[in-house]
């Protein structure tokens, strides 16, 4: 069989199907029968009388005679300049999960001169809406931001834009990215539709509040509120990331402002969560013996995906008071109770924080070893989330400890922390192996 580049070598379809029919041994005839295509159809595009054949009449000929489709398509975006044919081709592409030539052709196809460029690249943008498969989507998505940005589009170029952002914010090795990627997209709201903005602007600030960005969340989530005229989960949720982040800032007086403002209007998450708030509040400044009876009430109704929070809240509630005893029955009951959502980072920076806590305890116990499998398992845990800072504090109490203990770090120790921080490496190697 020809490789590509012998392919490519021949200056008509009608040599290279030559070439191969020869190769095959076959007549015109023979391949006629077989691929079901006229022979007088084939004999044309032999003698360079159909100079270029349709890809419908091509694909059943390539088949038979085992080009590989992926070079026939090579030739067409070489050659072709018609929009629907050029469409026809990265359907194909696609089919080939051909992403490197995909782009080659929707390019191509947005540079035909056949149609105004608007048009082109309206149908493209519809047209990756409905495929599935998010790898193509995105190979697509940047074609169109690339030439929207080139061309001065700026409708397209905020459009695909967002829908990238709204795919890799889910890729929680690059939170701290995507998060800035999206923060690109704030400069060209005026071209977005309001749905889009509003999406735009939720997303984001849970995003923000997911990296800990509480006073971002807080402003993307009131612009947001101020654009969306319904009434919906995805608004509730965002108004319980902006109390939260009131809380983590210790603006006790906003937090009290804004969670009036929910109850009046009925949010269902504010409301079922009044009294963990005043917990919280309660804990956050120093009125332990409050907190920790309201804390634990939290947890007879807690839903498996909340519980960490509220676990993690008591546990640093028990370190304040010194309860070792508390703590102790915390860990044995409620670790097995924890549930693992894998498109939730804020279950990831939940769980590292619990692990760093049992660490923290396992130590005052002097069960060294085991504080050191529960740093570790900490540090695996925000490692899939590239959380750095909290990555360092825990690498941080490990070598205090073996200071403060004067004892010597193991190669069994050194090399479990090699496997932790491979897997930032290999993440991040990966995606960049995908660009």
């Amino acid at each position: 069989m020809a490789s590509k580049e012998a392919t490519l070598l021949y200056s008509t379809m009608g040599e290279l199907i030559q070439k191969y029919r020869n190769h095959a041994g076959l007549t015109i005839s023979e391949l006629a029968r077989q691929c079901g295509i006229h022979k007088g159809v084939i004999s044309r595009i032999e003698l360079g009388e159909t100079r270029r054949p349709e890809l419908k009449t091509m694909l059943p000929i390539a088949k038979v005679l085992e080009i590989p489709t992926i070079e026939i398509l090579e030739y067409y975006v070489d050659v072709e300049q018609r929009p629907d044919v050029l469409f026809d081709l990265m359907k194909e592409a696609i089919d080939l999960c051909a992403k490197p030539l995909l782009s080659k052709i929707a390019f191509r196809y947005l540079q035909t001169p056949y149609d105004q460029s608007y048009l082109l690249i309206a149908r493209l943008f519809d047209f990756t809406e409905t495929i599935t498969d998010t790898s193509i989507k995105l190979a697509l998505y940047d074609v169109i931001v690339k030439y929207a940005r080139e061309h001065g589009i700026q409708q397209f170029l905020a459009k695909g834009m967002l829908q990238k952002y709204l795919i890799e914010r889910y890729e929680f090795n690059r939170l701290h990215e995507t998060f800035y990627s999206g923060r690109e997209i704030l400069n060209y709201t005026d071209f977005l539709s309001p749905q889009e903005k509003v999406t735009l602007y939720y997303r984001m600030s849970l995003h923000a509040y997911a990296l800990n960005k509480y006073e971002s969340c807080i402003e993307l989530g009131k612009l947001g509120h101020s654009e969306d005229t319904s009434r919906n989960e995805l608004r509730e949720r965002v108004a319980l990331a902006i109390c939260n982040s009131y809380m983590f800032l210790g603006k006790f007086a906003a937090l009290n402002e804004h969670l009036s403002l929910y109850e009046k209007l009925n949010y269902k998450f504010i409301t079922e969560r009044l009294n963990l708030f005043r917990a919280f509040v309660l804990s956050r400044t120093g009125n332990y013996t409050e907190a920790i009876p309201l804390l634990k009430e939290s947890l007879k109704d807690v839903t498996e995906s909340n519980r960490i929070y509220r676990v993690n809240e008591l546990l640093e509630a028990f370190f304040h008071v010194n309860d070792l005893h508390s703590i102790e029955k915390m860990i044995e009951n409620e670790e097995k109770k924890f549930l693992l959502l894998d498109n939730d980072p804020n279950q990831y920076s939940g769980l590292g924080k619990y692990f760093r806590l049992k660490g923290t305890f396992l130590m005052k116990l002097n069960s060294f070893d085991e504080a050191m499998e529960a740093y570790l398992q900490s540090m695996y845990y925000y490692a899939q989330i590239n959380a750095f800072k909290e990555l360092a504090e825990c690498s941080d109490d490990i070598f205090s400890y073996h200071c403060q203990h004067q004892r010597n770090i193991s190669l069994d120790l050194l090399e479990k922390l090699k496997k932790v921080y491979n897997v930032i490496v290999t993440k991040n190697k990966l995606r960049s192996d995908e660009k």
